[in-house]
């Protein structure tokens, strides 16, 4: 049981914030994920390097985006998952909080393209797939957030945070994705199908792997009803986490003790909301 202590220390900030405060409804959420982000020296440390990176400018005075989406993928690689994913689907009752939660991760540098229009999806789709990187991850994103046919809301309990941990694993490729506006929690890369000629069939099913996903709108409100957060597997706490991003785990494992220590203070975290 002492090893599984490990996974379970991440946790405790977000534990310190919701019980500070008696009703979790009446706070901006975006703001407590900040605050425990902040309490933790890693997170931090690596929050601080994104935001250096994708506010700074490169020697033509332009955005440096290749560094800030490095820097980026370096934070939910190496963050504790239960923060960064925090801070990347805390839920919003307000347009202030969700607007908060759009900025988060500099969507000026890491989200928008080099022109004030928005590239063809094309564009990034090409791109994407001639990325070493950003290939397997968008590879692993389809298959983990395939719509399950029997799930009401798309997405099954079991199938949700690995479709979470997919999607988190494109933040900072060529296909980032980013909340479209301040008023939903609405997901999709800057990108439109409106000069994409005879391959706008193939446009429109890249794009709608984001904004028509049941799988994945299931899974994201799940977060904000206060579903357990993404964790990082127990039983891989000495691998790479880059390599965790792209890995599709099957739900026929056996549960290991780590995974129901884990389980047991998620679920404490839960019944708090």
């Amino acid at each position: 049981m002492a090893h599984c202590l490990g996974p379970a220390m991440l946790l405790l900030p977000l534990l310190w914030l919701l019980l500070r405060s008696p009703s979790s409804a009446a706070r901006n959420r975006c703001v407590d994920a900040a605050e425990a982000c902040t309490a933790d020296a890693r997170c931090q440390h690596l929050r601080t390097e994104y935001v250096a990176q994708c506010l700074g400018r490169d020697a033509a005075g332009d955005c440096p985006r290749a560094r800030c989406h490095r820097a980026l993928r370096r934070f939910f690689a190496r963050g504790p998952p239960a923060l960064t994913n925090a801070l990347l689907f805390c839920p919003c009752l307000d347009s202030v909080c969700a607007e908060r939660r759009r900025q988060t991760f500099v969507p000026a540098c890491a989200f928008s393209g080099p022109g004030p229009a928005p590239p063809s999806c094309l564009e990034r789709l090409d791109a994407c797939e001639h990325s070493g990187i950003c290939r397997p991850r968008l590879l692993a994103f389809q298959v983990s957030c395939v719509p399950a046919p029997s799930a009401p809301e798309g997405c099954s309990p079991e199938q949700a945070p690995t479709c979470l941990r997919a999607y988190a694993g494109l933040v900072g490729t060529e296909v980032t994705p980013n909340y479209v506006d301040n008023v939903s929690a609405r997901v999709a890369p800057l990108c439109d199908c409106r000069a994409s000629g005879n391959r706008r069939e193939e446009c429109e099913a890249f794009r709608e792997l984001f904004t028509g996903n049941r799988c994945l709108d299931g899974a994201i409100q799940g977060f904000d009803r206060g579903q357990p957060p993404v964790l990082q597997d127990p039983s891989h706490s000495h691998q790479d986490r880059e390599h965790i991003l792209l890995q599709v785990p099957s739900a026929d494992g056996p549960l290991k003790e780590c995974s129901l220590f884990s389980m047991l203070l998620v679920l404490a975290l839960q019944a708090l909301l």
